[in-house]
């Protein structure tokens, strides 16, 4: 992957909800000069178990072979509903790189204390595996969850698809548009 390439697309999702049962995944493809390229919105449940499947649908909701990376906004989204980067890579074809943070000392007991007995869901928590911090270029830090790409390679894409702050350019303009969505679809009619 050339991460200089003026071309390189990204496709930074996010999600944002309120209170519902659905929460708004939004997808923004971005070209490494910044320029957007295009934009989906999908869903998923909140407190299921669907989002590995609604980020695969929302990637080919966009009908694109263009796409370079998939850059997803955390990978447990939607109160515990996790994405597994890995089957969204094999799914895809595509590499995934997951950006967090804040720095943690996980999530498994409090998974458990939501979700009694729900061994499935603490398995997929468990087959994410660490993080990695990244210091951007510009000070900040985040931590990284590579699929299908070299840690290296992941952390120089998030470095050059951040302008400031510590939010991916992508990522943020997808949580624009999520919240966006969101609240657009809450208002009374």
């Amino acid at each position: 992957m050339h991460v200089a390439k003026k071309g390189l697309r990204v496709l930074g999702i996010a999600e944002s909800f309120r209170g519902r049962d659905r929460s708004v995944l939004a997808g923004v493809v971005m070209r490494r000069d910044r320029v957007i390229d295009g934009v989906e919105i999908g869903e998923v449940t909140v407190g299921g178990m669907d989002a590995t499947a609604a980020v695969i649908a929302l990637f080919f909701d966009f009908e694109r072979e263009d796409v370079n990376l998939i850059m997803l906004s955390g990978c447990i989204i939607a109160w515990y509903n996790i994405i597994d980067p890995a089957a969204v890579h094999a799914a895809t074809g595509v590499p995934v790189v997951v950006v967090t943070y804040e720095d943690s000392e996980g999530l498994e007991e409090e998974i458990a204390a939501h979700f009694p007995g729900d061994e499935e869901r603490v398995a997929a928590y468990r087959r994410l595996g660490e993080r990695l911090p990244l210091r951007l270029k510009n000070g900040y830090a985040v931590y990284i969850r590579p699929a299908g790409i070299d840690d290296d390679t992941a952390g120089r894409v998030v470095d050059a698809f951040t302008l400031e702050g510590r939010v991916p350019e992508p990522l943020r303009v997808a949580r624009l548009a999520a919240r966006a969505v969101m609240r657009y679809t809450c208002r009374p009619r």
